[in-house]
């Protein structure tokens, strides 16, 4: 069976972040007033093929904390896409 999944990475709370930093500092140039906190992190997408639901969803998660992030600094995220496939 093949199966899409959503794969969303970010900079664990409390570490600097400064992409997110010079975006939300240029917001308020730009018009946009009171938007604070911004965080930048990677959304992926995969298709996974496994013998079953379960198989899939372990070989997705393994490819994401193995390969698409960096598990010192970032937590990962890993959501099936419901219909799809």
């Amino acid at each position: 069976m093949k199966q899409r999944f959503e794969v969303v990475v970010s900079l664990r709370p409390g570490l600097a972040d400064p992409a997110g930093r010079a975006v939300e500092e240029s917001l308020p140039t730009l018009g946009f007033a009171g938007v604070s906190d911004v965080r930048i992190g990677k959304h992926i997408e995969l298709v996974v093929e496994a013998p079953d639901a379960a198989a899939a969803e372990t070989l997705a998660a393994q490819v994401a904390e193995k390969v698409l992030s960096n598990p010192v600094i970032e937590d990962v995220r890993v959501v099936p896409v419901e219909g799809a496939e």
